[in-house]
């Protein structure tokens, strides 16, 4: 599990993996996500620009990403 805290009001999904380091490029973050591979509050989610805010939880292969 892993927690990343938010510096602004919300952060998009594919720029969210980014700085996690579970992608390498905002490229391979928009195909994880078109593809159906990550959930947002327990549900598949295919909005690549998706704002994520505080309390939210994001899950990609496995690891579980939780926005303070």
């Amino acid at each position: 599990m892993t927690e990343f805290k938010l510096t602004g009001d919300y952060i998009q999904m594919i720029q969210l993996l980014k700085a996690t380091n579970l992608v390498s490029t905002g490229g391979e973050a928009q195909i994880v996500v078109s593809e159906g591979e990550v959930t947002y509050n327990g549900q598949i989610d295919y909005r690549k620009r998706l704002k994520v805010k505080r309390g939210d939880v994001v899950e990609f292969r496995g690891e579980k990403i939780i926005i303070i």
